[in-house]
């Protein structure tokens, strides 16, 4: 409970219209405690035929700065020229500066900060130049009065007769100045106020600078964050397209050559029995191999066991071939050039070309079509060829869901792919895939 006021009571403190309140009423409780009016405002000479001090208008001002004080982030120029009001008005009665008057030093901090600099030094300006006013007329009617010793030595007249001297008195002058502590001599006069006045406007200045500069961060960093989420979004969408072409080529591959052995299997069932326990024997291989892929890629991010076998590639083309083959479709592997070791992506996306290619040759060519597979091993590229002599019409297009996932894993590693039918009839598809660039 204590834990919760406690809470309660700390974000109830950190409002800004708490703060500047409490502020206020900290310089009038200090300007009361330490001074009050009657400190402030010595009282004249003996003969001083002035009027006792005003407290009643001291206490007006104070009671205007206070509430001007505290609501100095609304309308912070209109209050700093209050403030400024109930000072000369303090000084104009005779009081000494009191804690309650740096209402004004902190009005013209604020003015810095809420305002335009421009605005600010202007204000800024025309302050130092009141100061400075202020102080050179107190300076000048500070002199110390000689009406008393002037009555005394006899320099005035009276009906215009100058009064006998005594003969034997002794006359001893006495001289009374004003107060000195509302000299500016006293208490440095302009250069205190000036640099009060100055350092108040560079404090302004410069939590106005910091200010603007943690909202650059401020934005900065949510721009950054927001940077984040969009690359996070779009890494998101790129593994769910990775995913799905690789359980399409992976089902689709699979299934295909399922089918196919199936046909053939039921066909030989009566005359060719050995032959449909090979076909049997190939749909369990070929579903297994499948199962294999698709753990493959649900491993990928998490979903199976990871511990599985490695990822497909070139190498593994010839045993695909030979699948194929005792599956019915006869396919021929050609490899050219001086092969090397490739980046596993650019090994697993040749593969994975090369397995829709002939999944679309086994679907789409017809009865009695073969294929031939061809990898030139190139400067800087493999190149991948599937051409078949098939007689069914292809989709020449690219719209179907193979043709498009070969494309895009062309274009992720900076490769090409074209795809139509071949000049001698049947249909060709061929990718170049480029390696990792050599160092410049």
């Amino acid at each position: 409970m204590s834990h919760n006021v406690f809470r309660a009571f700390r974000a109830w403190s950190r409002r800004l219209w708490v703060q500047d309140a409490g502020l206020a009423l900290g310089l009038l409780a200090a300007t009361v405690m330490t001074t009050g009016p009657e400190g402030m405002m010595p009282p004249g000479p003996p003969w001083s035929t002035e009027p006792m001090p005003n407290y009643g208008l001291w206490w007006l001002a104070t009671a205007v700065a206070v509430p001007a004080l505290a609501l100095r982030r609304r309308w912070p120029l209109p209050l700093l020229a209050v403030c400024a009001l109930t000072a000369v008005t303090h000084m104009s009665i005779g009081a000494l500066g009191t804690p309650v008057d740096l209402a004004t030093p902190i009005l013209l901090g604020t003015v810095a900060v809420r305002h335009s600099r421009r605005l600010s030094v202007g204000v800024l300006v025309a302050f130092v130049i009141g100061a400075t006013l202020w102080s050179i007329g107190l300076t000048d009617t500070g002199a110390a009065p000689n009406g008393l010793e002037e009555a005394i030595q006899g320099q005035t007249t009276v009906s215009g007769k100058r009064p006998p001297a005594p003969p034997t008195a002794e006359i001893k002058m006495l001289h009374y100045s004003e107060p000195e502590g509302l000299l500016p001599a006293t208490w440095g006069g302009l250069p205190v106020l000036g640099s009060v006045l100055i350092a108040a406007w560079a404090f302004g200045s410069r939590a106005k600078a910091r200010r603007a500069w943690l909202d650059e961060l401020t934005a900065r960093a949510r721009d950054l964050e927001r940077q984040r989420d969009q690359r996070a979004a779009l890494a998101v969408a790129a593994e769910r397209d990775r995913i799905s072409r690789e359980l399409h080529d992976v089902v689709a591959h699979g299934l295909s050559v399922m089918v196919v052995q199936a046909q053939g299997g039921a066909a030989a069932m009566d005359n060719r029995p050995a032959d449909t326990r090979a076909a049997l024997a190939a749909i369990v291989e070929t579903g297994r191999g499948a199962l294999a892929d698709m753990r493959r890629a649900l491993a990928a991010v998490g979903s199976v066991d990871a511990t599985r076998e490695p990822a497909p590639g070139l190498a593994d083309l010839a045993g695909l071939a030979e699948r194929l083959r005792g599956a019915g479709t006869p396919v021929e592997l050609r490899i050219e050039g001086r092969t090397a070791p490739l980046p596993s992506t650019v090994d697993l996306s040749a593969y994975r070309i090369a397995q829709e290619a002939l999944t679309n040759t086994v679907k789409h060519a017809g009865p009695g079509a073969s294929a031939v597979v061809t990898l030139v091993h190139a400067d800087g590229e493999i190149r991948v060829s599937v051409t078949d002599d098939g007689t069914a019409a292809p989709v020449a297009d690219g719209s179907g869901n193979g043709l498009r996932g070969m494309r895009e894993r062309a274009e992720l590693l900076g490769g090409t792919l074209t795809a139509g039918p071949a000049p001698g009839g049947g249909f060709t598809v061929e990718a170049r895939l480029p390696i990792e660039r050599r160092p410049r």
